[in-house]
Formats: C-alpha cells, sequence, structure tokens
C-alpha cells in the first residue's frame, strides 16, 4: 500500500506540472489599439448559438445587432457586413445611433432573383444611409465559389456603382485578384482576402504577419493604381491543425495584433475577421470553422486582452485538479482489484503509468467535446469518444491487478455461451471493440475526407494507453492472432502512415493521432483469448 501511496503522489505532482507547462500564459506584443487607437474594421454577422443564414426562417432581432454594436464600438468605429438578410438591413440604421461606420455587403450567388433583391436593397440603403455606408461590398468570394462569371461580376458592380454614392469593391481571396485582373477596372479600390491558415500550403503562425505583407504588396504591384484593402485576416481559436497552422487562442492573439500593428506601420487598412465566432460555419468547415471571433459566440466574451498574456488552458489548475481525481480512480481500481493478490511493484509502475496519461488527458479530452461538437451525431461521436478515454484506465487498472486478457472479437460478438464471464474481461472486449471502430472511422474519414477533419489525438491516446500498458505488463504466452484483430490492426497502420505523409510531419496533431493509431494496432496483434 506504502507503493501506491507513494506512486500516486508522484502522479499527482507529473499530472500538475504537465497541466501547469500546458496553461501558462504567453506574454503578447505591446497593444497596437492601445492609446486610444481601435481596429479599423472587423467583420460581423450577428448570428448568436443555434441561429444561422443557411435557411430563411433566421430573423436576427435588432436589439441583439443593438448589443453587439455597443459592444463593438470602444474597439472599432467600423464593421463589415455580407448580406441584407435575416434582419441584417437594419444594421446600417443601427450603426447611425452608434457612431460607426458600415462596409455594407451585398451577397451575390448563381441564384438571380436573389442577387436583384440583394441589389435593390442595398441600393435602397445607401442612398438612405450615406453617411453610415462607408463603401459597398458587391459580393465575396463568388468568384472563388464559381457561382458567377467575371464579365457578369463585373457587369453588376458597374451597375451598382452607377446608382449610388458612396465608392464599390468586390471581396476575393489575392489568388482570384490575380486571375481575373478585368473585375479590377470596375471597382474603386481591391478588397483582397489574405488568411494563412487556408492557403493551399498553410502558413505558420510565426510567417502570418510576413505572408500577409508579402501578399499585399504583391497587390499592390499587380495594381498599381488601386487602393489595397485587407478584407479579411484573421486566425481560429481552435480546431485542427492544418500542416504548420495550428489554431489555439495564443496563436489567434499573437498574430491578429501582429497583422494590426504592421499595418499601422505600413499605412494600410486590416478587417480582422470576425467580431463573434459563428457556429453556424462548423456545417460548412468542420469544427474550425466556427473559431474566429475576438468574443464567443454565446456569452459574449473576449477571448483574450489585447496586449495581455493569453493562454490555451485559462482553467487548467480546475483541469489538473480533475486529472488527479481521476488518477486516484484508476489507482483505487487496481486496489479494489488486488485485494486478495497484493501486486509487485512492476505491477504498481504499469498502474501508474496508465494513471500519469490518462489523468493528463482526460480533461484535454473532456475540453474538446463542447468544442468539437455542433450537430447529434457530432456529440455521439465525441462523447463515445470520451467515454472510452474515460472508462478504458479504470477498467484496465483493474486488468493490470488481475491479469485478466482481453477477449477476443469473436468471443465478444460470438455465442453467447462463450461470453466472458469475468466482468473486468468483458468490459475490456467491449472498450476494445467501441475503441476499434472509433478509430477505423476516424482514420479512414482523414485519408478520404481529411479538410475539415479533427484529430482526437487525447481521447485516442488515452483509451488505447491501457490495452498497451496491460499488454506489456501481462505478455501473452500464446501465438494466437486473430483474423478480425489483424485487419483491423493493419486498416489502423496502413492509414496512420498515409495520414502522417498527407499532413506532413510539421503536423504535430496529426503525427501524435497516427502514432496513437499505431499503439493501437500493436496492442491488437498479440494473442487472444479465442473461442475453445
Amino acid at each position: 500500500m506504502r507503493i501506491a501511496v507513494a506512486l500516486f503522489t508522484l502522479v499527482a505532482v507529473m499530472i500538475a506540472a504537465a497541466w501547469s507547462w500546458l496553461g501558462v500564459a504567453v506574454e503578447m506584443p505591446q497593444a497596437p489599439t492601445g492609446l486610444g487607437a481601435k481596429l479599423d474594421c472587423v467583420s460581423y454577422a450577428p448570428f448568436r448559438g443555434d441561429q444561422n443564414p443557411l435557411g430563411p426562417a433566421t430573423v436576427v432581432e435588432p436589439w441583439q445587432i443593438e448589443e453587439d454594436l455597443a459592444q463593438l464600438k470602444p474597439l472599432t468605429g467600423c464593421i463589415r457586413t455580407y448580406s441584407i438578410d435575416h434582419g441584417l438591413d437594419k444594421i446600417p440604421e443601427i450603426a447611425k445611433r452608434h457612431g460607426m461606420k458600415v462596409l455594407h455587403g451585398l451577397w451575390l450567388s448563381s441564384l438571380p432573383d436573389l442577387n436583384h433583391r440583394q441589389i435593390s436593397t442595398t441600393i435602397e440603403l445607401a442612398n438612405r444611409f450615406p453617411d453610415v455606408i462607408e463603401a459597398i461590398v458587391v459580393g465575396n468570394e463568388v468568384l472563388l465559389r464559381g457561382e458567377m462569371s467575371a464579365p457578369d461580376l463585373a457587369r453588376t458592380i458597374r451597375e451598382v456603382k452607377a446608382k449610388v454614392p458612396m465608392r464599390v469593391t468586390y471581396a476575393d481571396v489575392w489568388e482570384f485578384w490575380l486571375r481575373h485582373r478585368d473585375v479590377a477596372a470596375a471597382v474603386d479600390f481591391i478588397t483582397v482576402h489574405i488568411l494563412p491558415y487556408w492557403e493551399d500550403h498553410p502558413i505558420p503562425v510565426g510567417q502570418a504577419a510576413r505572408h500577409v505583407d508579402l501578399i499585399r504588396k504583391q497587390i499592390v504591384s499587380a495594381f498599381p493604381d488601386k487602393e489595397i484593402f485587407v478584407g479579411e485576416f484573421g486566425w481560429p481559436s481552435q480546431g485542427r491543425m492544418r500542416e504548420g497552422a495550428l489554431p489555439s487562442p495564443v496563436n489567434a492573439a499573437r498574430v491578429l495584433q501582429e497583422v494590426v500593428a504592421q499595418g499601422k506601420r505600413e499605412n494600410y487598412r486590416v478587417n480582422l475577421i470576425e467580431a463573434y465566432d459563428q457556429p453556424w460555419k462548423r456545417k460548412l468547415e468542420g469544427t474550425v470553422g466556427g473559431y474566429w471571433g475576438l468574443y464567443d459566440a454565446y456569452e459574449r466574451k473576449a477571448k483574450f486582452v489585447w496586449g495581455a498574456a493569453v493562454s490555451n488552458f485559462p482553467n487548467w489548475r480546475w483541469q489538473a485538479a480533475g486529472g488527479i481525481a481521476f488518477a486516484a480512480l484508476v489507482f483505487a481500481a487496481a486496489v479494489a482489484a488486488s485485494r486478495r493478490h497484493p501486486l509487485h511493484l512492476r505491477l504498481w509502475l504499469a498502474v501508474a503509468a496508465n494513471a500519469v496519461v490518462s489523468g493528463i488527458l482526460i480533461g484535454w479530452t473532456i475540453r474538446n467535446t463542447p468544442i468539437e461538437s455542433l450537430t447529434a451525431i457530432d456529440w455521439t461521436r465525441s462523447l463515445s469518444w470520451a467515454l472510452v478515454a474515460f472508462a478504458a484506465p479504470i477498467v484496465g487498472a483493474a486488468a493490470i491487478a488481475t491479469g485478466t486478457g482481453v477477449p477476443s472479437f469473436a468471443i465478444m460478438l460470438g455465442r453467447r455461451a462463450e461470453t466472458p464471464r469475468n466482468p473486468i474481461g468483458f468490459a475490456l472486449g467491449g472498450l476494445l471493440i467501441i475503441l476499434v471502430v472509433l478509430a477505423v472511422q476516424a482514420a479512414l474519414g482523414l485519408v478520404f475526407n481529411s479538410r475539415y477533419r479533427d484529430f482526437p489525438f487525447t481521447a485516442l491516446t488515452a483509451a488505447t494507453f491501457p490495452f498497451v500498458v496491460l499488454m506489456t505488463a501481462w505478455p501473452t504466452r500464446k501465438n494466437v492472432r486473430p483474423n478480425a484483430e489483424t485487419v483491423a490492426a493493419t486498416v489502423l497502420a496502413l492509414c496512420a502512415v498515409t495520414i502522417a505523409l498527407a499532413e506532413t510531419f510539421a503536423n504535430w496533431q496529426a503525427l501524435w493521432f497516427c502514432a496513437a493509431l499505431v499503439a493501437l494496432a500493436f496492442s491488437l496483434l498479440p494473442g487472444r483469448v479465442v473461442p475453445g
């Protein structure tokens, strides 16, 4: 028992140290918005919680916009909008009351009737609020989406330009301005989107500010007679890593402040995307799509204070405490299971290893569950991952203490008479089946359609490690490898190699996930308790 107490104390210290390191607050550059300065402009969509513009039923009440603009006014005097639908046509009137300017956007698509309504309403608003609407953005990335030809777009821009008193522009990613130079002749200034995270070859956060400067200068060189406005720049605070581009609160805060400061030094304007997180975008772009805001979607809280230190895990003390409590459950399971058979030091070390890994990762897994869940399917998948990440270390500790082997898939799914009578063995077999199904589904998804899929690396590791430890603590003497496990291991290993090569070695999330896949495949290969 003294060994268990000593090892648990060591595990608790290691968990606390790991979370202290994960939660450390990183110092930021001097605030570019200090001394009364404000951001040039911020993209604004008023949708909250479950509200979204994907269907015609959503109507945003004016009081929501009033609250948001009152919050944004100290930060910026300008907001950029994208449409007049869902109550957004009320924004200029409300912005006028708050003394704010609007870069008014009208949404163009492949639907002529909807385009006509967007254009006619925008022209009416532009003539009603010429002192509020600073410029009109005729279409947003319609060339990128392939929903309108460049000649039709240029004709539409000129149509709007002839009927409004303010300047007119069009907004798209920088490559499409270089491909369709004729559109530039129709606008008063060029609005270019530069999003390093979404580049075909993603740009790491340390190079993002330089990338923005280089691309802007390239556009300036291509269109020397036009003003160049960076109409969208941002960085996500959550979501999957793309090559070396890592979404995180620290990275988002750092690069936003670097680019804003760079714009002030180089005398160009930057519009940040975006004011508030938009959860509905996760239906289109995965987890990362919903986390580009300066404020969260639900409580409208700022994600960081300009110029102040930022932590990726501001609640790390609670996560550390929860991890230590979970490690106590792992040790308790081993103690309860070993009452009749005291454990040797080697087995207590195996329990401790199981406890420290799961104790660190369980808080991370629980934190990721709501972040990566939007639809009922998302929640089912995330909660299933959390379930196996929580249960496997506890059951695994009991199995280590008793030397219980993992039954084969054939036994678990075969005749009822062969189902394990030992509850620990039965739980182990069931958890392994769930884990393998989840892992194969995640791995194949990342192989065939990876762009918007997350890497469930923490849950996979927390759930897999107990099986690896159990296999090491109680090596099998049998040389029986059931076919189902062999097939699953082969699929997981092949997926791991494919994902690692596709994501590149710059993506540590992908490499971690692939290493966990290989570990799971490795744990499937030793002999099993098989029928007969």
